[in-house]
């Protein structure tokens, strides 16, 4: 086990984004934060830090249980940090996550929509938004 890590290499490993380079955006244009002070990625992260991420908008909060400078497994990384994020930060981000990734349905060979569906299907996305879109599921 590491004594001190890079910040952006430990967001990486323990799976708080999909990349490095991302973790280290992150840390660049001041969505990571150690108390109240943006970090840069190559800070050397010690046990026990605090860490405010923003990410998709969301303000996440995590404490660095062990040091990690290799990617693992979700079920290894788990237990290298305690997710402190407020509950209702984590409902809120539970119920953005939950839309994302699930295809539309369409009737078993109806193919691709025409450009005039494609159309109603986005007045009807932008009229009821997403979120109430389940209600006209049949």
């Amino acid at each position: 086990m590491a004594k001190k890590v890079r910040i952006d290499k430990w967001l990486w490993s323990v799976r708080i984004f999909k990349t490095r380079t991302k973790a280290s955006d992150a840390c660049k244009s001041g969505k990571v934060k150690i108390g109240e002070n943006n970090v840069k990625p190559a800070l050397l992260l010690v046990g026990g830090e605090t860490l405010l991420v923003r990410k998709e908008g969301f303000d996440l909060v995590f404490k660095v249980v062990e040091l990690l400078e290799r990617r693992v497994s979700a079920t290894l990384a788990a237990p290298c940090y305690e997710n402190l994020t407020p509950a209702e930060e984590m409902n809120k981000f539970k119920r953005w996550y939950v839309g994302k990734g699930q295809p539309e349905r369409r009737e078993r060979g109806a193919g691709r929509p025409t450009k005039k569906e494609r159309r109603e299907i986005d007045e009807f996305k932008e009229e009821y938004g997403e979120e109430d879109a389940w209600m006209f599921e049949d």
